[in-house]
């Protein structure tokens, strides 16, 4: 396929800190996995590119939709020296957008559908992982694609998804016909499709990493982005009797218990953990998820809510990305028997599928898509994000 596509593009200098030393899967100039240490001054354009080609094992997608993630807003974020926010796997120029969703046009001779063991036709709605993970590494061969030693992630250091079109290896993509019967029109069903990613994340954290649940237990989800968001979703899906959201802003909380959270604290207002040992009877939680992004500053209630709630062997998934430590009291975790957790991704274990059978059957994570924007209204968007967080979800649609 011949022709012309536009693209969100993150340009950064690359001026590696005092101190730094290429790492082996660092490039020289071009690719970090350790982005906020390196990269300075970004800024956002839009670039013009050809339309990609696909190998013989991968597949052209024709972008429908494709939601702003919080990692694209601080990788465009600078620090007051100019660093990025973002501290992990990073190359650029690259476009940005990573939550997506499409339709096949064009596939590889060797480019199978998992739907029907067959090789794509075209015209098969799909999303995809955004971790493009090698399969040949040892943590691919030993089940841990989210760990994988050559990774390159779409819209981190490969071309993304804020544009018209993406080719990705045929291993990533997954249908989305399971949705067709919740989501007649193609619109709900792309931003649906594009929905899928973030909550796939959501469930790596808390199910797969964090051991999952059993029907009873109680939880707290600290941060209401869309990834905690999903987080109460899911967790009420499993059979927790209750979902605890700790969240600033009213209009995210008001977003949680529709999604499945039972209560809401603002720790702003009240004291986090008094809260919840208040909303528990003195138990506490049996899992919490860690998704503000400021450990360091909410891990001390967490730790609290440990010590002096009557719950053992609680689990901290720490699943938002960020270089501050957190304040731990090993004591706490000895004595009550807790444990640390961290989570990255969403690939392997039957995530993706799993995540699509859980809305095909009415889990409706299309309520986060706040706001809808073209191409060219994409980068005042996702610097507005950087410090407003009225909308919840910001979606491209095509």
């Amino acid at each position: 396929m011949k022709g012309k596509m536009e693209g969100v593009t993150l340009v950064a200098d690359w001026a590696p800190k005092s101190g730094f030393k290429l790492g082996p899967k660092d490039i020289e100039g071009r690719q970090t996995y350790l982005g906020s240490q390196v990269w300075r001054n970004p800024r956002l354009e839009i670039r013009e590119y050809d339309i990609p080609t696909p190998g013989d094992d991968e597949v052209l997608i024709e972008v429908k939709a494709c939601g702003i993630c919080g990692s694209d807003v601080h990788m465009a974020q600078a620090e007051a020296d100019g660093y990025i926010f973002y501290p992990g796997l990073t190359g650029f120029p690259s476009i940005l957008g990573h939550e997506l969703s499409g339709v096949v046009v064009e596939a590889g001779k060797k480019a199978l559908d998992k739907k029907t063991n067959k090789p794509f036709k075209g015209g098969e709605a799909v999303t995809t992982e955004e971790m493009l993970w090698c399969g040949a590494c040892k943590p691919c061969a030993d089940g841990w694609p989210n760990h994988c030693e050559r990774l390159d992630e779409i819209g981190f250091n490969v071309n993304g998804a804020f544009t018209k079109y993406l080719v990705v290896p045929a291993r990533t993509l997954w249908s989305l016909d399971p949705l067709r019967a919740q989501y007649k029109n193609e619109t709900d069903l792309f931003v649906a499709g594009s929905l899928v990613e973030p909550t796939c994340v959501a469930y790596n954290a808390v199910i797969e990493r964090g051991g999952g649940i059993r029907p009873g237990d109680r939880v707290v989800i600290l941060g209401g982005g869309p990834v905690g968001l999903a987080a109460c979703a899911i967790l009420k899906r499993a059979g927790a009797s209750k979902v605890i959201i700790s969240e600033t802003q009213e209009n995210r909380a008001q977003m949680a218990l529709q999604l499945g959270a039972d209560y809401h604290i603002n720790p702003m207002k009240e004291d986090f953990a008094d809260r919840v040992l208040e909303l528990t009877e003195g138990m506490g939680a049996d899992l919490f998820m860690e998704a503000t992004g400021l450990p360091e500053v909410v891990y001390p209630g967490i730790e609290r809510v440990i010590w002096e709630g009557r719950t053992l062997n609680s689990r901290v998934v720490v699943t938002a990305r960020a270089e501050a430590k957190m304040p731990v009291t090993g004591e706490v975790l000895q004595v009550r028997r807790a444990s640390i957790i961290g989570a990255q991704g969403h690939s392997g274990h039957g995530t993706f599928p799993r995540v699509i059978e859980c809305m095909a059957d009415g889990m409706d994570m299309t309520v986060m898509s706040t706001k809808k924007v073209n191409l060219h209204e994409l980068p005042e968007n996702i610097i507005k994000l950087q410090k407003d967080r009225s909308e919840c979800k910001i979606t491209y649609l095509a």
